[in-house]
C-alpha cells in the first residue's frame, strides 16, 4: 500500500509568496485608505472654548452626523444633478458613436483601417487635464480658431463656456477621449465572432445594414454592457474637465460636481471628515448604480436565454 508524498511546506507556501507583494500593495493603497475614509467619516472635530492652546481641539465621535449633513446639502445634491444631466449626454452619445466606428472597421472593405483606429484611440491616451486645457482654449472667443472663422463669415460666435452650452461644452471633451477605448473594446469582440457566421447570413441574403443589426450588435451586447458600466463610473467620477476650465469661466463653482466639493470641503475648507462621508456616499452610490445595472442586464440575458 502506497501513501502519497507529503509536499514540502516550501512548494505549499510557494502560492501565497507570489500573491503576498499584489496583497500587501492592495492592502496598503486601496483596503487601507477606503478603510481610514470610512472611520473619518464617523467622526468630527470638537473645539473647547476658542480653540486655541494645546488640547483645545479635539477628535470626536459624530455618529452618522457627517452623513446626515452630506444629504442633506443642497450643493451635494445640485452637483449630483448636473452631472446626471451631464452622463445624460455623454454615455448615449459616446457609446453611440463608439459602437459605429467599430463596425465601421469592421466591414470588410476598410481603407487604412490601421491608421484609422489609431486615430480613433489617440485621444483616450492623452491625459484628461490636457485634453481640457486644449479644449478650454478652444472655447474661449478671444483665442478660438472657430471664433475667428465665425467672425469673419459674419456668424454670432456662441459663449460655450456659459449656461446651457457649458453641459454640451464638458461633454465633448469626454466624448472626444472617451470614444476610441470603448471602440476599441467593441471592435475586439467583433474580431472575436466567427467569420461563418456573416457567411451563413449573405448566403440568405442579408443585407451589410441588416447584419450590422441583427448580428453583429447582438453578439457584442456583453461588451456593450461592459463599456456602459465603465462609462457610468468615470462620469459619476467627473473632476478633471469642470476643475480645469472652472480658471476659463464663472460658471463652474468650486462645487459644480460631488468630486468637486469633496476636494473643496477637504483641501479648502479643512472639513477632512464631513469630506470623507461625502466621498463615502459617492462611492455607495457609484457601487449600487453600477451593480444594479449588471445585475439586470444578467437578469435579461438569463430570460433571453431561457426563452
Amino acid at each position: 500500500m502506497t501513501t502519497a508524498r507529503r509536499k514540502p511546506y516550501g512548494v505549499k507556501g510557494a502560492p501565497y509568496a507570489f500573491l503576498l507583494p499584489a496583497t500587501v500593495l492592495f492592502a496598503s493603497f486601496f483596503a487601507l485608505p477606503i478603510g481610514y475614509a470610512v472611520w473619518l467619516s464617523f467622526h468630527k472635530v470638537h473645539v473647547f472654548g476658542l480653540g486655541l492652546g494645546k488640547g483645545a481641539r479635539s477628535e470626536v465621535w459624530a455618529g452618522v452626523e457627517n452623513y446626515t449633513d452630506a444629504l442633506t446639502d443642497s450643493e451635494l445634491l445640485d452637483g449630483a444633478l448636473r452631472v446626471l444631466g451631464y452622463g445624460c449626454i455623454v454615455v448615449p452619445v459616446m457609446l453611440g458613436l463608439a459602437l459605429l466606428f467599430a463596425l465601421m472597421l469592421d466591414a470588410e472593405k476598410v481603407r487604412l483601417a490601421p491608421f484609422t483606429r489609431l486615430a480613433i484611440f489617440l485621444p483616450y491616451a492623452i491625459p484628461g487635464v490636457v485634453a481640457a486645457l486644449l479644449w478650454g482654449f478652444l472655447y474661449l472667443p478671444d483665442v478660438s480658431p472657430f471664433s475667428f472663422v465665425l467672425d469673419k463669415l459674419g456668424l454670432p460666435q456662441p459663449d460655450l463656456l456659459d449656461g446651457g452650452p457649458l453641459y454640451l461644452a464638458l461633454s465633448n471633451i469626454a466624448v472626444w477621449g472617451g470614444t476610441g477605448f470603448n471602440m476599441i473594446v467593441i471592435y475586439t469582440a467583433l474580431q472575436a465572432v466567427p467569420a461563418e457566421v456573416y457567411e451563413a447570413a449573405k448566403l440568405d441574403g442579408a443585407t451589410p445594414l441588416q447584419i450590422a443589426l441583427r448580428i453583429k450588435i447582438p453578439m457584442v451586447a456583453s461588451s456593450l454592457v461592459l463599456t456602459f458600466f465603465f462609462s457610468i463610473i468615470a462620469t459619476l467620477q467627473v473632476f478633471n474637465e469642470p476643475t480645469t476650465l472652472k480658471p476659463l469661466t464663472n460658471s463652474v463653482s468650486t462645487t459644480w460636481s460631488p468630486l468637486m466639493k469633496v476636494y473643496r470641503d477637504a483641501f479648502g475648507t479643512g472639513d477632512i471628515h464631513q469630506a470623507a462621508a461625502e466621498a463615502v456616499i459617492i462611492a455607495l452610490a457609484t457601487l449600487v448604480l453600477s451593480f444594479g445595472f449588471l445585475r439586470a442586464a444578467n437578469r435579461r440575458d438569463k430570460q433571453e436565454a431561457a426563452g
